[in-house]
């Protein structure tokens, strides 16, 4: 017993470190535009990030319930697989961060959830249908986002095609902020929800009652302080900011001004939102990489940076093998040490 919950007690800590990596890492998804076109000043653009990103934690679960009871099967679920999961993106985003890549520490939790499961039980411990709706996620929501961020911004230029520039900077430099917000609301309300499915699935495996799902709220009295913490976690770490990884958002792939932030954020956090809606873990990283591109695109395709673009999806598509290995790798390393 003193050793199960001696790793229920480091499964919530590796839950926090990936809810404060996952702000650090994706602080960009929210703010870079707002502070790429200074319209708010970085501790602004933070403080601000931090409050709407607690906000969309703590209101919603099922994004949470998607990560905790789809992607491995209930009965081979253990607290061994739980921490392996999440130590192998906690260690990616480091990593990631530190050269400033913006990554997906959504499909990074999902994949070394998968390659942890594997190595604990099997590839038969892995519910592949939902796998399988998440992996279409990730091509689907940044062709939206990319297609939101043109579209929005083709239909910005054709009503103020009249109006003098100072006049739209004006306007949108005002809507950028709300659309900042916005965008910060909806980051929370999906990854934000990644620690408090994981900390939920170590209580459910520890104490064998399913039945905690469905008391998970704000309002129940012994599971309030599961999405208070996981809040306080990305909230935490989005204070802190990924600054490296905010210029390359904000500054590197295309040149933005309030009316660019606006569209890119606006169409990047709606897509996320519908997601959030229907419990599908999408990459918010994704779709405000694709937003901003897509609005630069609308100047003409040579004003965006594809190099840095191309190094962007690059770290995409690495992220899930890498942390698939890494899940895997941790998981039975752990199992010959425990």
């Amino acid at each position: 017993m003193p050793e199960s919950l001696a790793l229920l007690g480091l499964v919530i800590v590796v839950a926090i470190g990936f809810g404060i990596a996952n702000g650090f890492n994706d602080a960009a998804n929210a703010i870079a535009t707002v502070i790429g076109t200074r319209t708010l000043s970085p501790r602004a653009a933070i403080i601000m990030a931090a409050f709407c990103n607690f906000a969309g934690a703590a209101t919603g679960t099922a994004v949470a319930m998607t990560i905790g009871k789809g992607i491995v099967a209930s009965d081979a679920l253990t607290l061994t697989t739980i921490i392996a999961g999440a130590g192998a993106i906690v260690v990616w985003a480091v990593v990631a961060t530190r050269y400033g890549m913006p990554i997906s520490l959504t499909h990074g939790l999902v994949a070394g959830l998968v390659g942890a499961g594997i190595a604990v039980s099997g590839s038969g411990a892995i519910v592949w249908g939902v796998l399988n709706r998440v992996i279409s996620a990730v091509g689907i929501a940044p062709l939206l986002g990319f297609a939101g961020g043109f579209l929005a911004m083709v239909a910005i230029m054709w009503l103020f095609r009249r109006s003098a520039p100072e006049k739209v900077q004006g306007i949108f430099g005002n809507l950028q902020i709300i659309s900042a917000a916005f965008m910060a609301y909806s980051h929370g309300k999906n990854d934000g929800q990644m620690p408090i499915g994981l900390i939920t699935m170590a209580l459910v495996a520890f104490y064998h009652d399913t039945s905690l799902w469905n008391r998970l709220s704000l309002l129940e009295p012994d599971t309030w302080w599961i999405i208070v913490i996981s809040a306080a976690s990305i909230s935490f770490g989005t204070a802190i900011g990924g600054w490296r990884v905010i210029r390359t958002l904000g500054l590197k792939i295309t040149t933005l001004r309030p009316v660019h932030g606006f569209a890119a954020t606006a169409s990047a956090a709606t897509v996320i939102e519908v997601a959030s809606h229907f419990g599908i873990p999408v990459s918010t990283t994704h779709c405000m990489s694709v937003s901003v591109m897509g609005v630069g695109a609308t100047r003409r395709l040579s004003a965006v940076r594809w190099g840095i673009a191309r190094s962007i999806v690059l770290t995409w598509i690495l992220t899930f093998p890498i942390c698939g290995i890494l899940g895997w790798l941790i998981a039975s390393l752990l199992q010959l040490v425990l």
